[in-house]
């Protein structure tokens, strides 16, 4: 898989944006940056207040960043709720760079774990406000007119198992169920706990091939 990911280095560095997940702060995209970079990508990073506006108002502000980077060519990758930031973004502002799109362990369809949460009045407040046409599962369809893999992980070691709120196979946190998307082109899913999809090398690779041929490496 490494060697498949290694022949797809570019003669010229097409510009990539990681978008991180809930309660991170972007610092966490680093590893996985860094092995991309040596893909060749140009990668850059959006941060942004995961609990202080909804997932729409930081589709908003991805918008304003990428419309500043001045590219005629955009992939994306997004974890978490960053996926579903992926999906307000196109469905208001259908005129991205085209590019390819992968999500890592994005609840597109909402998370049981935040539902769950968001019954606690102690563990509301956690959530703030990504619940909001977000992990309460009231999401846009995928509206992005690209190529676009989802990446699910199973290796069931998160906080979900913690509250009993995941279901079949899961990354510990999201269940693979909740990941699909319609109109996906292609989906992988790998032995990885949510968190640890970040530091993985197999995700990364898989990563890789998707942006470089617009699917996953079978084999």
């Amino acid at each position: 898989m490494r060697e498949h990911a290694s022949k797809g280095i570019m003669n010229t560095r097409e510009t990539l944006v990681l978008i991180h997940g809930v309660w991170l702060t972007g610092l966490e995209m680093g590893w996985l940056g860094r092995r991309l970079s040596r893909s060749g990508y140009d990668v850059r990073y959006f941060r942004y207040h995961s609990l202080g506006f909804t997932p729409l108002q930081n589709a908003q502000r991805l918008h304003r960043f990428i419309d500043g980077l001045g590219v005629d060519r955009l992939h994306l990758v997004a974890y978490s709720l960053g996926g579903i930031v992926l999906l307000h973004l196109f469905d208001s502002y259908p005129r991205v760079p085209p590019g390819r799109v992968v999500l890592l362990g994005s609840p597109v369809k909402g998370s049981r774990v935040a539902r769950f949460m968001s019954t606690n009045p102690l563990l509301r407040p956690l959530l703030g406000r990504s619940l909001e046409q977000g992990l309460s599962g009231d999401t846009p369809a995928w509206r992005g007119g690209r190529e676009l893999g989802v990446l699910a992980g199973t290796g069931g070691i998160g906080i979900g198992r913690l509250f009993g709120a995941v279901e079949g196979p899961n990354d510990g946190t999201v269940s693979v169920d909740e990941t699909y998307l319609e109109g996906a082109d292609d989906f992988c899913t790998l032995k990885a706990s949510h968190m640890g999809m970040l530091f993985s090398a197999p995700v990364a690779d898989q990563v890789s091939a998707f942006l470089e041929t617009g699917c996953f490496f079978k084999g």
